[in-house]
C-alpha cells in the first residue's frame, strides 16, 4: 500500500504537483520524510503537515475485512476472484484459475511453453465475462522480445473460431493488449511503478511480466560482492509494488521465471537456455554435470524471492511433444502435476496426476521428467512415484502422499 500514488491520498492538486517536483510521488516517499522536511518542502504550516500525514496514512493503510465480507464479495463477483484458464481441470484444482489479487509466477525452461502461456491469458483476459474473460485490458511487460501479435491471432482464431469470425472482433482484440518492451532492470522498475495510472484509465485486468529473470541475470553477477545485496533490493521493491497494484485493482499478475542448477559444493549455474533437450541428466534423483557433481534444478532468483509470489507454476518438458504442468506452490491447491501440449490453440491438457504430500524436510525441484505410461493401477502408482522420485527431492521424515488420480482426456 506504501506504493499508492500520492494523487489518489487525497490531498490537494496542487500540493501533489509541488511534491512531484521534489520526486516525492508515493505514500512512502511521503511517509519517510520528517514533519520538518515536509514543512520545507510545501511551505506548509506543522499543522497542516500533521493532517496530511494523516490523511496520507489512512489512504494507504490496509482496511480491515472481516472473512464474511471476502467470502459475500466473490458470492455477488465471482469475476473478480480468478482469471479461468479455461483449462477445466487445472481451474477445479485452483478453485476457478488464476488467482486476482496475488502474484502467479510461471517458471521452467527455455521453450516449455511459458511465453505461450501468459500470451494465452492475455487473450483470456480480453474476452467478456459471458465467456469467462475479464472484460478488460492488458499490459504486457515482455524483457525477452517474445511477444508475437501473430501467435495471439492464430490462438484466439483457433480457441475461439466463432466469438473471432469476424474481422472486427480480431481487430479490437489485440487493441486492449499493451505491450512495452523494457531491456534493463531500471526500465523494468520504472515501467512497475508508473503502471497505477495506466491500470485505471485503460481498465486494466492482467499484467504480465515475460520475464523478470532475464534483465536480472544480465545486469547481476552474484559473485561480485554487493551484487547479491542490490539484485535481492531491486527484486523486493519490484514484488512490493506489484502486490500493491495486485491487491489495490483486484487483478491477477503473471511472472515468468527461469531456472538455474545448484551444485553439491553450493555453487550456482546457469541452465543453458539455448540446449533444452539435453540440459540435465537425471540419475535417482539429481542432475549431473560435465565434471560429475551432483545437484538439482531450482527456480532462480532465489529464496527470498521464492516467498514474493503467493502461487508457484512449473512448465517442464516430458518428451519432444508432452510437457507436464506441476502447481508446486499454492495457497488453495495441493502439489498436482497435468500433461499438456502445445498447439494451435495454445495450451492442451492431455491429461493429470494430482496428489498431495506434506514433508519437514526440504522440497526442491529437479530436471527434465521421463515419460511414463499409466495403463493400470500398478503403473499408475509406478508414476506417481516417479514423478515424486524426480521432481522432488523430499526429506523422507514425516513425508506422506495422501492421494493420486490420473485421467486421460
Amino acid at each position: 500500500m506504501a506504493s499508492k500514488k500520492l494523487r489518489r491520498a487525497g490531498l490537494p492538486q496542487d500540493l501533489c504537483e509541488r511534491l512531484s517536483r521534489h520526486q516525492i510521488t508515493t505514500c512512502q516517499d511521503f511517509l519517510c520524510l520528517s514533519p520538518l522536511e515536509l514543512m520545507k518542502v510545501t511551505g506548509q504550516s506543522y499543522q497542516n503537515v500533521q493532517k496530511f500525514l494523516h490523511t496520507v496514512s489512512q489512504s494507504c493503510a490496509p482496511r480491515m475485512q472481516t472473512v464474511y465480507e471476502m467470502k459475500i464479495k466473490r458470492a455477488i463477483d465471482p469475476t473478480s476472484a480468478f482469471l479461468p484458464t479455461t483449462l477445466e481441470a487445472l481451474d477445479k484444482i485452483l478453485h476457478g484459475g488464476i488467482a486476482c489479487g496475488s502474484l502467479t509466477e510461471v517458471t521452467g525452461p527455455s521453450g516449455c511453453g511459458k511465453t505461450q502461456f501468459c500470451i494465452m491469458l492475455s487473450l483470456l483476459t480480453t474476452l467478456p465475462s459471458s465467456m469467462g474473460g475479464l472484460d478488460g485490458a492488458v499490459i504486457y511487460i515482455d524483457t525477452e522480445s517474445a511477444f508475437s501479435a501473430e501467435r495471439l491471432i492464430e490462438m484466439a482464431q483457433h480457441r475461439f473460431p466463432h466469438y473471432f469470425a469476424t474481422e472486427e472482433k480480431l481487430i479490437s482484440m489485440p487493441s486492449s493488449i499493451h505491450v512495452y518492451r523494457e531491456l534493463t532492470c531500471d526500465s523494468v522498475l520504472k515501467r512497475i511503478e508508473s503502471l497505477e495510472e495506466e491500470i485505471i484509465s485503460k481498465n486494466v485486468k492482467l499484467v504480465v511480466i515475460d520475464s523478470v529473470a532475464s534483465v536480472v541475470r544480465k545486469e547481476f553477477d552474484t559473485k561480485l560482492q554487493g551484487n547479491l545485496l542490490e539484485r535481492s533490493n531491486l527484486l523486493t521493491r519490484e514484488a512490493s509494488v506489484l502486490k500493491y497494484l495486485a491487491e489495490e485493482f483486484s487483478i491477477p499478475v503473471i511472472l515468468t521465471n527461469q531456472i538455474t542448477t545448484w551444485l553439491s559444493n553450493g555453487l550456482a549455474i546457469q541452465a543453458d537456455p539455448l540446449s533444452p533437450a539435453d540440459d540435465f541428466s537425471l540419475s535417482e534423483g539429481c542432475s549431473r554435470n560435465g565434471d560429475g557433481e551432483s545437484g538439482y534444478v531450482t527456480a532462480a532468483l532465489g529464496n527470498t524471492w521464492s516467498h514474493s509470489v503467493n502461487t508457484r507454476l512449473i512448465l517442464q518438458y516430458l518428451d519432444s511433444q508432452t510437457r507436464q504442468l506441476l502447481i508446486a506452490k499454492s495457497p488453495v491447491a495441493p502439489f498436482s502435476s497435468f500433461l499438456y501440449t502445445i498447439e494451435n490453440s495454445g495450451l492442451v491438457l492431455q491429461g493429470f496426476i494430482s496428489c498431495c504430500f506434506r514433508s519437514k524436510g526440504p522440497v526442491m525441484l529437479l530436471g527434465r521428467n521421463q515419460s511414463c505410461a499409466a495403463s493400470n493401477k500398478n503403473e499408475e502408482r509406478h508414476l506417481l512415484t516417479m514423478n515424486l522420485k524426480w521432481l522432488y527431492l523430499v526429506s523422507p521424515v514425516d513425508s506422506l502422499v495422501h492421494s493420486s488420480s490420473y485421467n486421460m482426456q
